[in-house]
């Protein structure tokens, strides 16, 4: 194979969409493993629905994903050379000048270049879906460029494309119409006809199209809810493709090395916000206990106790859910003292304030002859389990937890005592015992 070229062209009219990421995923997991080159060209072609903070987040996203090209550039940047190109197709009789209705105030007259269709027959291989044929009779003399000064999606792209020695165009479904034109177009600019590969449409729960304006489809609404981009490339890479085999979870440089088309969906698939969760967890649980500290620090705004890196990382699904539950102060609990409420300790403990106040005095004592080195959440488990099991879990376990966390909802009392450790365990079973 030749030196492979792809690119992603997106239009900076709006946020992102996570279906332009998973196509960027998919050009650049197609030029990497193959050692060629990925860029990014912003098509600003549509002047009135363009803007410059629009193209400031397409940067950023990228960047944040950790999809980086090899080249970037704008689009009208090479305004002057698809005027060139322009003009020669005009003067070689492919394309010309017509003048005609403007179509939203018909009174006006305006000038628009339109290509010569010759109205043949287009046929190419599409790398996932076969062989494709179109006949170009039904497109007519299709519209160029709204003058010789403003060229139209259709021709600038091609002209991009074969400038650059773009081989591959790797898109989404949804452009597999415009095939047709382009071909026509770089047929009569000269240029080399690159493969194409057309995506399988990314749906929302209802099998219809995933789209930003009905649905949460952006870049920029899963960063705030606290997804991380490992998780979100992960699971994009799966929505319309098959790995093989039973690994589900990657990193950017295994996809690498595994991508092909060979094994791309024809259909459309499913996105699924409490999948993409349940790798947004898995990615969590797999960073460094500093990576996820500082992680959650960034996205919350707030120091976050080393302590409580590992409960954290074990029961947030997004850096949203770990920020929610500090600013709940569900963790307040790593605090010199607790308030703990009488009626609370007895609420779930199922006995009576007699027996609860017994019982807190009997796991009292078993705590006490834990060694510091074995007070951990496994070692204090192991002791007072069975006493709990003998005793009624509830009649133990409730009010040891209350008297812990001074909450009616928090972790386990295990976990708690391993993380405030003996002293502080100690002084909080005693003085809600002492409450009673």
């Amino acid at each position: 194979m030749d030196m492979v070229v792809t690119r992603i062209a997106p239009s900076p009219t709006g946020e992102m969409h996570i279906g332009t990421v998973r196509t960027a995923l998919y050009n650049y997991l197609f030029a990497k493993q193959h050692g060629g080159t990925y860029f990014v060209r912003i098509e600003d072609t549509d002047k009135e629905r363009n803007k410059h903070e629009w193209v400031d987040a397409i940067w950023r996203d990228f960047q944040w994903v950790g999809i980086v090209p090899d080249a970037r550039y704008v689009q009208s940047q090479n305004i002057e050379r698809h005027k060139e190109l322009l003009k020669k197709l005009i003067d070689e009789g492919k394309a010309y000048i017509s003048k005609e209705p403007k179509k939203d105030e018909p009174s006006k007259e305006i000038e628009v270049v339109r290509f010569k269709n010759p109205g043949i027959s287009i046929t190419f291989e599409d790398l996932i879906r076969g062989l494709v044929t179109f006949d170009t009779t039904e497109l007519g003399d299709f519209v160029i460029a709204r003058s010789i000064d403003d060229p139209l999606y259709h021709f600038a792209v091609v002209v991009d494309d074969g400038d650059a020695g773009v081989t591959h165009v790797l898109r989404a479904e949804e452009h597999i119409s415009n095939t047709p034109r382009q071909i026509l177009l770089i047929e009569a600019l000269g240029f080399q006809r690159p493969q194409y590969a057309h995506f399988p449409l990314i749906l929302a729960p209802d099998r219809s199209k995933l789209s930003k304006r009905k649905h949460a489809a952006s870049v920029e609404q899963y960063r705030a809810q606290g997804f991380i981009p490992e998780a979100l490339l992960n699971y994009l890479a799966l929505v319309g493709w098959n790995p093989g085999g039973e690994q589900e979870l990657f990193t950017l440089d295994e996809l690498m090395k595994i991508f092909s088309l060979e094994r791309m969906h024809k259909s459309g698939a499913v996105f699924d916000v409490e999948k993409l969760k349940w790798f947004n967890h898995e990615h969590l649980k797999r960073l460094s206990d500093d990576a996820f500290k500082e992680r959650v620090e960034n996205f919350a705004g707030v120091q976050v106790d080393e302590k409580l890196v590992p409960l954290l990382k074990e029961r947030s699904q997004t850096l949203k859910d770990a920020a929610d539950a500090l600013q709940a102060g569900e963790y307040d609990f790593l605090g010199d003292s607790v308030s703990v409420n009488p009626a609370l300790l007895l609420k779930g403990a199922k006995a009576d304030a007699a027996a609860v106040k017994t019982n807190l005095e009997g796991v009292s004592n078993l705590l006490h002859a834990i060694s510091d080195e074995h007070f951990t959440e496994a070692g204090v488990k192991e002791v007072v389990f069975p006493y709990a099991t003998a005793q009624g879990r509830a009649a133990v376990l409730w009010p040891m937890r209350v008297a812990l966390s001074g909450k009616e909802k928090s972790p386990d009392p295990f976990t708690l005592a391993g993380i405030l450790g003996k002293e502080k365990t100690l002084g909080r079973i005693a003085a809600a015992a002492k409450i009673l």
